[in-house]
């Protein structure tokens, strides 16, 4: 059984069809397999809303995908329901506009401009018109887990030492440096995104898959089989081994 994972997208919609592209060739080879997304739909790239609409559709036509909320989707969808909520993931002097978040080149894609330029009381009128509520109830009802055999997907790793049922949202969508310098065994492989990297990188109890795709890198996809696994590449499979 093989189980493929796509690293953050980011409003990269030709890098996230370009994988699935990737995919189904590999899947025309070794059949079939879930497609796990790990979070990061939105933000910096070019076209956030083609992406969740492109992957919304999916999920209600019944594709074997599996999309996980990532950070910058939790922070979309909370300033859609209120923009004067605080991620306590963002720095104090940060907002979801910030020119380091992509908030507003988010927005830009609805059709609001100027979204970093402007009070965010008008900003936020004008997004409430332009995002399609479809939209937002998709990015809330993500999951923020998967768990496959002998591996468990997250998009930004798990507090270690605790159970998965009992991992708080926060740390699933936030958490580095506690779970980045951790070297235990996970008593699964840990395949997730979130901390940018230049290429996908095994490190044996996890495997990093955010190879940068939000500041002009590739969009990684690879196929894990057991703990084995491997980046899917034009020219076929390329295995990831741990550093």
């Amino acid at each position: 059984m093989h189980i493929y994972a796509i690293g953050d997208i980011h409003g990269h919609l030709d890098l996230l069809k370009a994988a699935h592209h990737r995919i189904a060739v590999d899947m025309a080879l070794h059949g079939h397999g879930t497609i796990v997304h790990l979070g990061d739909l939105v933000d910096r790239g070019p076209d956030s809303r083609g992406v969740v609409e492109y992957l919304r559709q999916g999920v209600a036509e019944g594709r074997d995908w599996v999309v996980l909320k990532g950070n910058h989707d939790r922070l979309f969808a909370g300033f859609m329901a209120d923009p004067a909520w605080r991620d306590p993931g963002l720095k104090p002097e940060h907002s979801w506009l910030h020119p380091k978040l992509g908030g507003a080149v988010t927005l830009a894609s609805y059709g609001v401009r100027s979204a970093g330029d402007r009070p965010i009381g008008p900003v936020h009128t004008d997004a409430i018109a332009a995002v399609p509520p479809d939209h937002l109830r998709f990015l809330e009802s993500r999951p923020t887990s998967f768990v496959a055999e002998q591996a468990l997907f997250v998009h930004a790793g798990i507090r270690p030492g605790i159970a998965l049922q009992d991992q708080a949202e926060d740390d699933l969508v936030w958490i580095r440096k506690d779970f980045l310098e951790d070297p235990r065994d996970h008593g699964a492989l840990v395949v997730h995104g979130h901390t940018a990297l230049g290429h996908a990188t095994h490190y044996g109890n996890r495997l990093n898959l955010d190879s940068s795709a939000a500041y002009g890198g590739p969009l990684s996809a690879a196929v894990i089989e057991g703990r084995r696994a491997f980046l899917l590449t034009d020219a076929g499979r390329l295995p990831l081994m741990p550093a």
